[in-house]
C-alpha cells in the first residue's frame, strides 16, 4: 500500500500551483485535453465540462431552470458556478476574457 502523508504535513497550496503550472506548460487545446484525460476520471471530466458549459448561459441571463432543461446541467451545480463567478477567485473570468481576445 503507498504510504501517504500525514495530512499536516500536505502542502496543499503548493500542490494546487504544481498542477496548475502543469496546465500553464500545455500549449495546444489537444494536449489539455490530453492531460485532463489521462488526470481525471471520465465522472470527474464530465463534471468539470458541465460547470464551464453553463458559464456562458449564466452570462447571458438565462434562468437556472432552462440551463438545467437546455443543458441536463442541475440547478444546484449552476447554482455552484454562480457563486463562484460572483464571488470566486476570478478563474472563470479570466479564462472567458483570455477566449474573448483570441
Amino acid at each position: 500500500m503507498k504510504a501517504r502523508p500525514a495530512p499536516d504535513q500536505k502542502d496543499t497550496q503548493a500542490d494546487l500551483v504544481s498542477l496548475a503550472e502543469a496546465f500553464a506548460a500545455l500549449r495546444e487545446p489537444a494536449e489539455v485535453a490530453a492531460f485532463l484525460r489521462d488526470l481525471c476520471t471520465p465522472a470527474e471530466l464530465e463534471a468539470i465540462a458541465d460547470r464551464w458549459k453553463v458559464v456562458p448561459l449564466l452570462q447571458q441571463g438565462v434562468p437556472y431552470r432552462e440551463i438545467h432543461e437546455r443543458t441536463g446541467v442541475s440547478v444546484t451545480t449552476t447554482g455552484r458556478v454562480a457563486r463562484s463567478l460572483e464571488h470566486g477567485h476570478r478563474g472563470y473570468a479570466a479564462a472567458i476574457a483570455r477566449l474573448a481576445t483570441r
